[in-house]
């Protein structure tokens, strides 16, 4: 690890603090151009004394606005102390988590992993656009049936075409047949720019694309394609689990990286991370937005820098060893629950170094998944699956009275008992 390492709350609050006194101090110049200000001091106490203990709530209140890409050229000077916090946290997940080369990489905290993958889909239409002269409608969006639904929003949004490859029912793959029969079927009505999203664990099942299975076919299409990893879920848990993956900017293929920091990393809901390589956030300059010192080429414009620091506190708070400590220990929860479902006999989908475990529906009577919070795969239709997320509150005390319930209620439920293939 060349960036990430443990710090003391002490060593924190010493960082933190610095930053932000290289911030705006309002006490000490007034500007006049620019809307913003502290947070209401008639409504946000600003003088309680727990504050000098809590340097994230120190920022809060002080609200830093981190708008723009910091790790490209100059941003607003207001607010300097703590973009420097934000170009820290992109430059150590690209390069100990993400195997970039050093300063590789651009990217910023988003408003979460919907936005990231509308950053990416973004960029990749105007790269097309100016780069090979693409009309509009022969740009696709390739994604598989278990991508997340931010795709098709950011098909939407950007009025370009989506296409869907399908999946195996039991192992969740993608189907090379499929893939190659929509790769054919969008090339026939004109598509010849490809925008792909490979899944590192999908909202559903935890599931696991190969990146370089949809290099390979659409090289042998012969199109052009940018490659997106959408690690919404599983970028701060399977580089970890599984650090030989080819979902990282070592591998040629991959231009980009979402991350979501309030699934795994238990950052404040609101707070993604996108991050791309040298030379492509400049196709979203926005040029109109000349007020803005560095010029603004995020989707969210104006944003938070509480939620970098935030992100960064949770980095240097565990350091690598005790990151892989923590997801080490969620991952034997899951091993363990998955074992008592085997010898139960309850069919299920767990990618095995992920923490999902997606059950059959049809071994799950609907008030028990109410009871336990399991997620359904649809809530317009009878659901196929439910999934269960082994999160930090996710205890095995609490995984047993789910699976004594479930088994009380199995010999009238039962209507599959043959256990579902998982991922070799």
């Amino acid at each position: 690890m060349k960036y990430w390492k443990k710090l003391s709350h002490k060593e924190q609050d010493k960082i933190i603090t610095a930053a932000l006194d290289k911030n705006i101090n309002y006490k000490d110049f007034t500007p006049l151009g620019i809307p913003v200000s502290k947070l209401d001091p008639n409504v946000f106490y600003e003088h309680a004394s727990f504050l000098n203990e809590a340097p994230l709530l120190r920022t809060y209140i002080q609200n830093p606005n981190h708008i723009g890409c910091h790790t490209l050229g100059e941003s607003e000077p207001f607010f300097e102390g703590t973009q420097q916090l934000e170009r820290e946290i992109i430059e150590l997940l690209s390069v100990d988590v993400f195997k970039a080369n050093i300063n590789s990489c651009d990217g910023y905290i988003a408003a979460g992993g919907t936005e990231a993958n509308i950053q990416a889909a973004w960029i990749y239409r105007n790269y097309f656009q100016k780069e090979f002269e693409a009309e509009i409608n022969e740009i696709a969006l390739l994604s598989s049936s278990d991508t997340h639904y931010s795709v098709t929003k950011a098909a939407n949004l950007l009025n370009i075409q989506s296409v869907t490859v399908d999946v195996d029912e039991n192992t969740r793959a993608i189907s090379v047949a499929s893939l190659d029969n929509k790769i054919e079927e969008a090339k026939r009505i004109g598509i010849k720019y490809f925008i792909v999203f490979a899944n590192m664990a999908t909202t559903m099942f935890g599931s696991v694309d190969d990146p370089d299975l949809y290099a390979e076919r659409l090289t042998i299409a012969r199109v052009h394609y940018k490659l997106h990893i959408d690690g919404a879920f599983g970028g701060f848990i399977y580089p970890i689990s599984y650090p030989e993956n080819n979902l990282n900017f070592a591998n040629e293929h991959v231009s980009s990286i979402t991350l979501d920091a309030h699934k795994m990393l238990q950052a404040p809901f609101g707070t993604g991370i996108f991050i791309a390589k040298k030379g492509l956030m400049q196709f979203v300059y926005t040029k109109e937005a000349q007020y803005v010192n560095g010029m603004d080429i995020t989707l969210s414009g104006s944003r938070s820098g509480a939620n970098a620091v935030a992100v960064w506190m949770i980095l240097f708070t565990y350091g690598p060893h005790g990151w892989f400590e923590k997801i080490n220990k969620l991952l034997y929860r899951t091993q363990w629950l998955c074992g008592k479902l085997e010898v139960y006999g309850f069919a299920f989908y767990r990618h095995p170094n992920l923490n999902i475990v997606t059950i059959k529906a049809s071994h799950i009577p609907a008030d028990l998944a109410k009871k336990y919070g399991l997620v359904p795969d649809t809530h317009n239709s009878p659901p196929n699956w439910y999934k269960i997320v082994v999160m930090d509150h996710v205890e095995v005390d609490y995984l047993q009275l789910f699976l004594n319930d479930l088994r009380e209620r199995a010999n009238s439920y039962f209507q599959d008992s043959t256990p579902v293939s998982r991922v070799p």
